[in-house]
C-alpha cells in the first residue's frame, strides 16, 4: 500500500491511496490541474484513479469535486447529506456518475476496502476513513471534532495514519482570530490539537504502527516544526513523523506488508 497527501490544509485537501489493485483519491479540495501535475510527478495517471470520495461538505474538501468528475471521468462517492449540503453551498456543476454510501459503513474496490467512521466535526455528516487491503490498515482522520469515543482504539488497530494536528493551543489564543472562531476550533465539532493528537498517538498507538503523518495544519496557529517537535517531545521516537504540507505534495509514504 502507498499514499500521498498532494495538499492538505483549510486551502485544500486531497490524498491518494493505491492498493490492492485500486487508485483512490480522498477529497477534491484542490484543482484538477494540481492533482494530475502532482500525480504525474511520481509516476500515476489521474484518469486512471478508480473513484474519488468526499469526507465532508467543506469547500476544502469537495469545491473541485466536480472538475475531477467531469474532465477526467473519475466517479464520485459521497453520503447523500454530505452531496446535498456541498450543492447547496457550493456550485459543483453537472454530476453523473455520483454513487451513495451511508456514513459508518464500508465501499469496496477491487481488493481494497474503505471504512467510513463518522466524526463530530461541524459538517453535514461528516466521515473519516480507513483503508484496509493486503493485511494492513490505515487510516485519514482529520476534521475529528474532538478525540470522540472510540478513536483510541481506532488509532490502536491501524498500521499507519493520516492524523489532524490542527492548532498550537498558544498561538491559537494569542493569534488573530475572532473569540468565536477561536471557540469553534478548540470546541468540540472544530478540530484536535498537536497536544491532542501527541497524546492520542502516545496512549494508543500499538506497536505495528509504522508510521504518522500530521495533516490538515493550520496557516495561522500552527507550525510544522512545531506540530513535530510537539509530537516528538510527547511520543518519543517509536515511529517516524512527517507533517503534510498546505501547498505541494508529500513523498510516497509505504505501509509494509
Amino acid at each position: 500500500m502507498i499514499a500521498v497527501s498532494l495538499q492538505s490544509g483549510s486551502n485544500g485537501n486531497c490524498i491518494y491511496v493505491e492498493a490492492g489493485g485500486a487508485r483512490l483519491l480522498f477529497d477534491a479540495g484542490i484543482s484538477g490541474a494540481q492533482a494530475e501535475r502532482r500525480l504525474a510527478a511520481f509516476g500515476r495517471d489521474i484518469r486512471k484513479v478508480d473513484a474519488v470520495i468526499i469526507s465532508h461538505d467543506h469547500s476544502d474538501h469537495v469545491r473541485c469535486a466536480g472538475v475531477l468528475h467531469r474532465k477526467y471521468g473519475l466517479p464520485l462517492f459521497a453520503s447523500r447529506p454530505t452531496l446535498r449540503a456541498a450543492e447547496k453551498n457550493l456550485d459543483l456543476g453537472a454530476m453523473r456518475e455520483v454513487h451513495s454510501f451511508v456514513s459508518g459503513g464500508a465501499l469496496r474496490f477491487r481488493k481494497l476496502t474503505v471504512e467510513t467512521v463518522r466524526t463530530p466535526h461541524d459538517a453535514e455528516d461528516g466521515v473519516a476513513f480507513v483503508i484496509c487491503a493486503e493485511g494492513k490498515r490505515l487510516g485519514i482522520l482529520t476534521d475529528l471534532g474532538h478525540v470522540f469515543d472510540g478513536l483510541p482504539e481506532l488509532i490502536e488497530s491501524l498500521d499507519a495514519v493520516f492524523l489532524e494536528s490542527n492548532y498550537d493551543p498558544e498561538m491559537l489564543e494569542n493569534g488573530p482570530y475572532p473569540a468565536f472562531l477561536k471557540a469553534r476550533i478548540r470546541g468540540p465539532r472544530g478540530h484536535i490539537s498537536n497536544i491532542e493528537s501527541a497524546e492520542l498517538l502516545r496512549s494508543s498507538a500499538s506497536r505495528a504502527l509504522q508510521w504518522a503523518c500530521l495533516a490538515h495544519l493550520s496557516e495561522q496557529n500552527n507550525r510544522p516544526g512545531l506540530a513535530l517537535r510537539t509530537h516528538r517531545r510527547i511520543v518519543g521516537d517509536a515511529f517516524p513523523f512527517h507533517a503534510a504540507s498546505r501547498y505541494e505534495p508529500t513523498g510516497v509514504f509505504e505501509v509494509r506488508p
